[in-house]
């Protein structure tokens, strides 16, 4: 296997700044409101695992590697709907603790932008 670009990851913040997406970028969407009973923000073990953007960002580059779904060379995250944007931009550089090797992969593959 040959070297892997590191691709840059775009965090959009407002919803009015949604990007036009080119064909070799994907999209990731982070959403607001878990839906089973507590406080948008609230910490919970289930909510954690459908807003962890590095557990996207790693499946979404098994899943191209798998031939599962495109390749890709951008990534645009839209995290318009968090609560707390500041908590993506941490985990996208490297000032949250690695919860797996997976955000140990992310950490070297991806950079943010902007």
């Amino acid at each position: 296997m040959g070297r892997v670009e590191p691709i840059p990851v775009t965090l959009v913040t407002e919803p009015t700044r949604l990007l036009a997406l080119g064909p070799d970028t994907a999209l990731l969407r982070l959403p607001a409101n878990s839906g089973h009973g507590h406080p948008d923000g609230d910490n919970c073990i289930a909510c954690a695992g459908r807003n962890d953007v590095r557990a996207m960002l790693f499946d979404l580059l098994e899943g191209a590697k798998q031939g599962l779904r495109p390749a890709f060379k951008n990534v645009v995250v839209d995290a318009s709907a968090v609560p707390d944007p500041g908590q993506v931009v941490a985990a996208l550089t490297g000032k949250l603790p690695a919860q797996a090797m997976r955000d140990h992969t992310v950490a070297r593959l991806f950079y943010l932008v902007g």
